[in-house]
């Protein structure tokens, strides 16, 4: 605790920017965050206890998503930099093992959840590709209507019509 503090956000605040070089880990203790790069929503949490801003404490590199509070958000923002407040070199190392063991748990499950997603979205791409009429090069003059023709054939496919 002596080198964490908690945090309070409102609807909307920025908590970790993208391309950012801070040095803080977070914890959700309540509301939610939402995740998201270049601009494009990733994912939201809402589980207290998430473990959020862990990458750029394993990799040094720069913070690769922006985080923002939805609703009021409260965290436990632990100062990794720190760990020279702490009172000996076993406390710090306990400390930065036990972070350590954390982030390898939670970076285990969204690895997890990361293939399943990527194996979803292959199976969709498969299965709209099959809904793609194959052409044959003396059709190439009829492309807007083949155009059309894949276009109504997925809206189709996906609303079940």
């Amino acid at each position: 605790m002596k080198l964490s503090k908690i945090r309070q956000y409102a609807d909307g605040e920025i908590i970790i920017q993208e391309g950012a070089t801070d040095r803080w880990l977070y914890f959700l203790l309540s509301g939610k965050i939402r995740i998201s790069k270049n601009g494009v929503l990733i994912c939201t949490i809402d589980n207290a206890g998430e473990v959020f801003g862990e990458m750029r404490m394993i990799d040094g590199l720069s913070r690769s998503t922006s985080i923002h509070a939805e609703g009021n958000t409260t965290c436990l923002a632990v100062d990794t930099a720190a760990k020279h407040r702490l009172e000996s070199d076993d406390e710090a190392a306990s400390l930065l093992t036990l972070l350590y063991k954390i982030m390898a748990e939670y970076i285990s499950i969204r690895l997890r959840l990361s293939n399943e997603n990527l194996i979803e979205a292959q199976q969709e791409i498969k299965r709209l590709k099959k809904c793609i009429p194959a052409t044959k090069e003396k059709d190439q003059k009829n492309q807007d209507s083949h155009d059309e023709l894949v276009y109504t054939g997925i809206i189709e496919t996906i609303t079940g019509g």
